[in-house]
């Protein structure tokens, strides 16, 4: 169950970035990011009264479903979609896979989870693999006053990211579900997004064609219902250092799509990044060896 869940958030995850490509155009990008998770909570809220699933929550679980949609469902997405417009793709992906890393850490640091050395080994060797599969774009960096903010903006996005994983991991402690808590967190995210947009000055306008609103159905039902609810249910099964090494792994689907639809030619350097992240993520997943306890007191 949890291979299948793991391969269903890359798999998705790994493909949405086409329909955030088509999402550009008329509609400004906090009002798409709005549409797509006031819609997901829609989704999320019929399914669970019409499945009677719906979970009650005290405060204490309203306030840190408030924190997870301003953490996973708000700021993470207007920190990574700011920072765009100074980084490519590849630098932002390298910066987002350090989310193992520092999944990891969040997890010693508030749960007391110890750190498994071949996690910290893999997601190392997949964040080294990455360096490699976008080198090309990596070394057409130079340091301006734009690409350090950008830089900055896309490790808070990746630190938001990593917050919302441990406060579901604290949820799901709680006894509440992935769904229950993904509905509220939306609905909260995209209502602070849309108090910003509205004080803004920001039009809430739509483009009623084709490709937008497909765009936007797969970003609301597989990118957003199906994603964060496999990804986040990984948290709490696998522990918030390994689920996050999807984020490895997306790229990888991403750079095969774009070799189908786009053209992109694989390099002798890219092979060799792609051979280290699947080795990562070996080492992410490797069992720990158990020591017999005979041996244990020789």
């Amino acid at each position: 169950m949890n291979l299948s869940l793991y391969l269903l958030t890359v798999l998705i995850w790994g493909t949405t970035w086409i329909a955030l490509k088509l999402q550009l155009g008329v509609v400004a990008i906090p009002v798409s990011i709005v549409y797509r998770f006031g819609l997901a909570a829609l989704v999320l809220f019929a399914v669970l009264l019409l499945t009677r699933r719906l979970q009650t929550m005290n405060r204490r679980g309203h306030l840190i479903c408030l924190a997870q949609g301003l953490c996973l469902f708000c700021v993470n997405f207007m920190c990574f979609l700011t920072a765009s417009q100074w980084l490519t793709t590849g630098l932002i992906a390298v910066v987002f896979s350090t989310a193992t890393l520092w999944n990891a850490l969040n997890a010693r640091i508030f749960f007391k989870q110890k750190i498994a050395r071949n996690v910290i080994a893999g997601g190392a060797l997949g964040l080294f693999g990455l360096g490699l599969l976008f080198w090309p774009e990596l070394s057409g960096h130079t340091a301006t006053p734009q690409i350090l903010l950008g830089l900055g903006l896309a490790l808070i996005g990746t630190l938001c990211f990593s917050a919302g994983n441990m406060l579901s991991s604290l949820q799901q402690k709680a006894g509440l579900k992935p769904l229950t808590t993904n509905a509220w967190g939306m609905l909260y995210g995209a209502g602070m997004l849309a108090l910003y947009c509205a004080f803004s000055g920001i039009a809430f306008t739509m483009e009623w064609n084709a490709r937008y609103i497909g765009s936007l159905l797969y970003l609301v039902i597989p990118g957003s219902v199906i994603g964060f609810t496999a990804y986040l249910t990984l948290v709490g099964r696998m522990g918030p250092e390994r689920a996050a090494y999807c984020t490895v792994l997306f790229p990888l689907v991403a750079l095969n799509v774009s070799a189908f639809a786009e053209g992109y030619q694989w390099t002798a350097p890219a092979l060799a990044g792609l051979v280290l992240v699947m080795l990562g993520n070996v080492l992410v997943f490797r069992k720990p060896r158990v020591v017999p306890m005979a041996a244990k007191l020789a």
